[in-house]
């Protein structure tokens, strides 16, 4: 089998940016891998043709001070070209590029960028990383893929990928060696196949294949209308969720209806409409993918910062009882709610003041909804940061969750920001690229609907890409990079411009009156009730007094007021009216009634006359019900009284008359200022109906979360339950774990004593009490109340040495008894890798303290021998050399040096033919020293002639012995030199 071998280099783009890269050229597929990861990268690459016109890069998790040899391995699965990733290749389709250990990568026009990590390696998410640099740069044409591997890298890169219309595959958990990242993406619900590696490579080459990019979203521009396709797409739509998409940007809907006709491998619309009937499970997805969209924690965290000073301002200027109230439309999984959650948090901590905060957060998608409100993310830890990571949020695995103090400033509801009722007296809307999706038809009723919400001078918070358009009447900026303005005080009420769904209540108006898109003409309808009861001067008023229509000549009866014009009659009722008016309205409102008021005294430019009225509750027809009709008649004079009679009459009441006054000039001012406590009331009562309204809105959303925190609760105690069933095997096991460490403690003979972090006693052995005077009693006892038997003082200070240093230490040391022990101090080490104490051992070294004194003994004896050895061969007069077994001299006595005149340095450690500058190099020596000695091993009187430096004719007569050393049997060799003369 011929070896496959890798490139060494691919092209490299010296000047990247001279390079357009043409991203809708080709695909690129992004491979995330961990832990497992091989095995799955070489199960896809052997399926994958090599002619598939697709780049591939593959990221992995690599230890940085390894060197990979993964490309190599991945090289052997696939025919295409694999390359180690470098700075500045360009991607190629057909060609492999695996990243290098310790850098990130990055895709920028086309070309490889290899960056340095700037996170330690175990907080590093490369896939992440990589997946969205792929998504920035390649949009539709990006594809990632996440294979085996633990924790969750690779999660966060898949939403950038998806949110650019790019395809997500995931390999199927039951076929990964570790399905940690499987499963984290897998629960995103945005992985559009889930597959085993082998067949991931025929569903990409399907997919890349599809023709119908583009084709949809021509047709749509050059027609400039919504084709009839689509109009019957968002027909399904609205029927299966209830949400109208018809008010979407048009290019963002064709976009994602192209994506979703590519995986369904369909290259028509009719096609696509006949798969959304027939399959409801194509039209969930369908809507799943209209909502996609990018979200993460503090996304452009400048403009969290900005934000953040300015709820700071706010946070200072509220009073001590106030209260702050948020809404986050379109929140998604809750990222951004919980971010501003977070700041806010922050401004009051640094003030030092604490409101009661309500953070409206609300989303259409009820699946995203359910995700926010658990609070539980993964891989969010570059968005975050250390610091925030540890206050506000606790780990679990691989997950994060929100803590409490967090979570309860919040509330989830499912809301549509088109066609639901909004929130009101809101200090804060964070409305961030939602609006980016609607049409300008859209935009422009949901800014009004913004300056309705927003108390005065609340903020509006948008998206870096949004403005409010026309709309300065409304808003006023504040910061012009980040998009975040104030509400602007109107002269004009700002009134909401979408229809929401009235709540019907007992009492409350039928506001079908007051619509000016009513089915039938209200004016026929008041001039028909007016024509068949009455033709004197009357109005139709509402319950609340708001005046819908006058018949006939008010003027005597009702005027205008000064300032802002209001069309109620309790404002307008002239002088006379005013205090009968309001009283005989309420009672008709109570009795359902017709009632009248005869003989009032109504004042009408400087004069007065008297008038009777009538209130007629209106029952039909039934678009009128809920109002009434008031009728005004004036009273004809009666004739004038006979002056005899009138003079008896006056005599006779003139005193009655003036109590009569009196009594009623009182009852005017008790009436008078109970009206004005009355209207003071109706203010009131507007004011809180305006709050219950808000408050039954917050309900609803309160109920929403009760619902689902009960449905935890019923999980939550089912793992209670199974939780302690654990818990009391476990606390068997304990049991089993405690009778087995009773037993070991009575069976071992090492003295052993347990201490915790206070030095108090724990447990100890039955030895112990030799070396310590313990009894049962003291455990829990300080260690220092207890008397050891030790000749040893720094027992209790090198506990707390330990335990400071977390070192062990051995020492040895003596009892009064005289025995040796070696005491070792150890840290105490839980299962949790946490110092709980120390343990102490002490090991009985009497035996060896015994032994090591007579070899101590034996030693200095020997060294006395050696002593005396040396003092005789120095004092022979013969010449004597030890060779070693290499004839290299280990020693000369005294008489050599002086004979040969010479010294130790040149001669120890010397061959013996090199001394004296080598005038020992004599064949008769060498012979009898590498052929006679080793076979005889005593050699005696055997001459050999020697050159001295200043005298020749000299002999040298040898005497030379093997001598045998140690159970090795080391061969030395021990020569006697006699020099003599020759004759």
């Amino acid at each position: 089998m011929k070896k496959k071998t890798i490139p060494k280099r691919s092209p490299v783009n010296k000047n990247t940016a001279e390079i357009s890269f043409p991203n809708n050229s080709f695909y690129v597929v992004g491979i995330g891998a961990s832990a497992g990861g091989l095995e799955a990268l070489e199960r896809f690459f052997r399926n994958m043709t090599e002619s598939s016109g697709m780049a591939f890069i593959v990221v992995t998790h690599l230890d940085p001070d390894h060197v990979s040899i993964m490309p190599e391995l991945i090289q052997k699965s696939t025919k295409m070209k694999l390359f180690q990733a470098e700075d500045g290749m360009i991607v190629e389709p057909n060609h492999v590029y695996v990243a290098p250990a310790n850098r990130d990568l990055a895709i920028l026009h086309g070309t490889i960028q290899l960056i340095e990590p700037i996170e330690a390696h175990g907080f590093r998410l490369p896939i992440d990383f990589f997946f969205k640099s792929l998504s920035s740069d390649l949009g539709e044409k990006a594809i990632c893929i996440i294979l085996s591997g633990m924790a969750s890298d690779g999660t966060a890169g898949l939403k950038a990928v998806k949110s650019e219309l790019g395809m997500v595959m995931v390999q199927d958990p039951k076929s990964a060696k570790f399905d940690g990242m499987p499963n984290s993406a897998i629960k995103t619900g945005l992985a559009d196949y889930i597959l085993p590696p082998e067949e991931m490579p025929d569903q990409l080459i399907k997919y890349t294949s599809q023709k119908v990019k583009g084709v949809l979203l021509d047709r749509a521009i050059t027609d400039g209308k919504i084709p009839d396709a689509f109009q019957k797409i968002f027909i399904l739509l609205r029927t299966h969720t209830s949400h109208d998409f018809s008010l979407y940007k048009q290019n963002t809907i064709y976009r994602r209806v192209e994506r979703r006709m590519n995986i369904s491998q369909l290259d028509n619309l009719p096609s696509y409409i006949r798969l959304l009937q027939e399959n409801p499970v194509e039209i969930e997805n369908l809507f799943k993918e209209l909502l996609v969209g990018v979200t993460n924690f503090f996304r452009d965290p400048e403009s969290f910062e900005k934000l953040k000073k300015i709820l700071s301002e706010l946070v200072k200027s509220k009073p001590d009882n106030g209260q702050i109230r948020i809404w986050v439309p379109g929140c998604s999984t809750g990222e951004e709610a919980y971010s501003v959650a977070i700041i806010l948090r922050e401004c009051m901590d640094e003030a030092k003041k604490y409101f009661n905060v309500q953070i409206f957060a609300t989303d259409i998608d009820s699946n995203a909804i359910e995700k926010a409100r658990i609070g539980s993310f993964s891989g969010i830890e570059s968005d975050v940061g250390k610091e925030r990571l540890n206050r506000f949020f606790t780990s679990e695995g691989n997950l994060f969750h929100i803590r409490k103090e967090i979570r309860e400033m919040l509330v989830f509801a499912q809301q549509s920001v088109i066609k639901d009722p909004p929130f009101t007296k809101l200090d804060l809307i964070s409305c961030r690229n939602l609006l980016i999706y609607f049409n300008p038809e859209l935009q422009k009723k949901l800014f009004p609907l913004f300056h309705y919400s927003l108390l005065p001078k609340g903020i509006l918070f948008l998206g870096s890409s949004e403005t409010i358009g026309g709309f300065v009447d409304l808003f006023s900026m504040v910061d012009r990079k980040w998009k975040i303005y104030n509400r602007r005080d109107s002269i004009y009420s700002a009134q909401p411009f979408i229809e929401f769904p009235v709540l019907q209540s007992i009492g409350k108006t039928n506001k079908a009156i007051m619509e000016k898109n009513e089915v039938k003409n209200i004016t026929r309808l008041a001039e028909k009730i007016i024509l068949q009861s009455y033709s004197p001067n009357c109005v139709i008023i509402t319950e609340n007094g708001d005046i819908v229509y006058i018949h006939g000549r008010t003027g005597k009866y009702l005027e205008l007021t000064h300032g802002e014009a209001k069309m109620n009659i309790f404002e307008m009722a002239r002088e006379g009216l005013k205090q009968e008016l309001p009283a005989l309205i309420r009672k008709v409102l109570s009795s359902k009634k017709s009632l009248t008021a005869e003989g009032i005294k109504v004042k009408s430019n400087g004069s007065a006359q008297l008038i009777n009225f009538t209130v007629k509750p209106i029952k039909e027809p039934k678009e009128m019900l809920g109002s009434l009709l008031i009728i005004f008649e004036e009273v004809i004079p009666q004739k004038k009284v006979p002056a005899s009679k009138k003079i008896h009459y006056e005599k006779k009441s003139e005193k009655i008359i003036k109590e009569l006054e009196r009594e009623l000039k009182s009852a005017k001012e008790n009436l008078r200022s109970t009206i004005e406590e009355l209207e003071t009331s109706n203010e009131e009562l507007k004011s809180t109906n305006e709050e219950m309204q808000s408050t039954n809105e917050e309900m609803q959303s309160s109920n929403e979360e009760l619902r689902t925190s009960k449905e935890e609760l019923q999980s939550l105690n089912e793992e209670l339950i199974t939780v302690n069933t654990e818990l009391q095997n476990k606390n068997d096991e304990l049991s089993v774990i405690n009778n087995d460490m009773k037993n070991l403690m009575e069976s071992i003979d090492i003295p052993t004593i347990f201490l915790d972090n206070n030095l108090f006693i724990k447990r100890f052995t039955f030895h112990a009490t030799k070396v310590v005077n313990l009894i049962s009693s003291d455990i829990g006892r300080p260690i220092i109340h207890i008397a050891t038997n030790l000749k040893y003082e720094k027992f209790i200070m090198d506990a707390k040495e330990v335990l400071s240093t977390h070192v062990y230490k051995e020492i040895e040391l003596q009892t009064n008894d005289g025995l040796w022990y070696q005491m070792r101090i150890i840290p105490y080490l839980t299962t949790n890798n946490v110092i709980d104490g120390v343990v102490i051992t002490f090991s009985d070294i009497n035996k060896l303290k015994t032994s090591y004194e007579e070899i101590n003994k034996l030693n200095q004896d020997i060294l006395l021998a050696r002593d005396y050895a040396d003092n005789i061969i120095d004092t022979v007069r013969e010449s004597l050399l030890i060779l070693d077994k290499d004839l290299k001299v280990l020693s000369a006595n005294r008489s050599f040096y002086k004979t040969f005149n010479t010294v130790s340095e040149k001669t120890v450690g010397k061959y013996i033919y090199e001394l004296d500058d080598k005038n020992w190099e004599i064949p008769e020596l060498r012979e009898l020293l590498e052929k006679i000695i080793p076979q005889r091993n005593i050699f005696e009187d055997y001459e050999v002639e020697y050159n001295f430096e200043k005298s020749s004719g000299k002999k040298l007569l040898l005497n030379a012995r093997q001598i045998f050393h140690g159970e090795k049997e080391t061969k030395l060799i021990l020569l006697a030199i006699q020099v003599q003369s020759i004759l």
